[in-house]
């Protein structure tokens, strides 16, 4: 096969379009590190971009709905082939979606120059678009199971519509967007990672005959989950009502005993297993914050939010590129040095800015710091990762 031909087949394309996980999680990537350091510059300079969002919203909305969702269409992309025995989406329409996500993050940065609707249509044309390919894939190959995986994108879409409505003058209740857009990429996290952390951690647990493998999913899971998720969703729509604080710090704890079970202390000698743990209990820590900051608890929510996206979303989605990168390239499915790397600095990075919310002294050489650190980590995948994802693929 040609060098640079499809990882399916005879024919010759660009690898970067044979499938789904390599356009966009080379986007996530770079966006992750280029939309973070402009923000950074923004908000040491006072500069702010051509935009609706001011430099702060600007910061929130391409973190969750460009970063985020690269990261989301890269694994549903490369994960649908292995649920309906399909072939992948490739070629022209997978470069179709490239296209319409990178045309959300240009007229997303000069919005202000154009009308609302059309800023508007531009951005929501990656998400709608997404929605229907992906729900077509599952019909198609039948596997109603995992139809339900369209639904927090569609909540995405629709949070994305809030966010520019908002800053476009709409009457929306302030912040609604950003909150319910979080609670859908955390939701999302809570069940994506109750199928592969229990499932990785037991093949490798396995392999090496330990007897001390992960309890199968059972009850525990679903009420820790029905919780948990019925706290962020009423967090979103209700944000200061502290009855929903108690739900999320119950949510928490339950969600804690479901990490327990995982048995992630006996991966410690593979941190490509490991970090998926780290970054469910870095879910846990989040919704307890949250749910304490609604309490009216000295934590600042801003230490919620950021253990929640640094902290769980950010590592989660670093483990899943490391991950599907080497298994999807043909290497050995454990972490290198500077894949462990990675994952430190992206847990420094959430630590980091976590304490940066309880600070005052300090904040900004903290949020300097935060920021110096998520960037290494994800500029580092990017170099690490990139070649593997713009390369031909090995044989598997």
């Amino acid at each position: 096969m040609n060098t640079i031909g499809a990882d399916i087949g005879g024919d010759s394309m660009p690898t970067l379009l044979t499938q789904g996980f390599r356009p966009f999680f080379f986007a996530a990537g770079f966006w992750s590190a280029a939309a973070l350091a402009f923000w950074i510059i923004m908000f040491a300079t006072g500069i702010a971009a051509p935009s609706r969002f001011d430099p702060l919203t600007w910061h929130i909305h391409e973190m969750l709905f460009g970063f985020v969702m690269a990261a989301i269409a890269g694994f549903l992309l490369t994960a649908i082939p292995n649920w309906t025995q399909r072939l992948p989406v490739r070629g022209g329409p997978l470069a179709l979606l490239a296209g319409l996500w990178l045309l959300g993050r240009i007229v997303c940065l000069v919005s202000a120059e154009l009308p609302a609707w059309l800023a508007i249509a531009a951005d929501l044309s990656f998400p709608v678009v997404l929605v229907g390919v992906v729900a077509r894939e599952i019909v198609a190959g039948r596997n109603w199971r995992n139809l339900p995986m369209v639904a927090p994108v569609i909540v995405l879409g629709f949070a994305n519509l809030l966010m520019h409505l908002e800053s476009a003058g709409v009457a929306v209740p302030s912040g609604l967007g950003w909150r319910l857009g979080l609670a859908a990429v955390v939701v999302l996290v809570s069940v994506v990672a109750g199928r592969i952390v229990p499932s990785f951690t037991r093949n490798w647990l396995a392999k090496r005959q330990s007897p001390d493998l992960p309890a199968p999913h059972g009850l525990i899971d679903r009420v820790a989950l029905g919780v948990l998720h019925a706290g962020l969703f009423g967090w979103a729509f209700f944000p200061s009502v502290e009855a929903i604080g108690g739900l999320l710090l119950l949510g928490a704890a339950l969600n804690l005993w479901r990490l327990l079970r995982w048995r992630g202390g006996a991966t410690a000698a593979e941190p490509l297993v490991l970090i998926l743990h780290v970054g469910y209990a870095w879910l846990v820590l989040g919704a307890a914050l949250l749910g304490a900051a609604m309490l009216d608890t000295p934590v600042p929510q801003s230490a919620a939010i950021h253990a929640l996206t640094a902290g769980a979303i950010g590592t989660m989605i670093l483990a899943v590129m490391t991950r599907a990168t080497r298994g999807h390239t043909g290497r050995d499915l454990t972490a290198d040095r500077v894949t462990s790397l990675i994952y430190v600095l992206v847990s420094l990075a959430a630590a980091t800015r976590v304490a940066a919310a309880f600070s005052t002294d300090m904040i900004m050489p903290l949020l300097i710091a935060s920021a110096c650190f998520w960037i290494a980590a994800f500029g580092g995948f990017l170099l690490h990762y990139g070649p593997m994802l713009l390369g031909s693929r090995g044989a598997r």
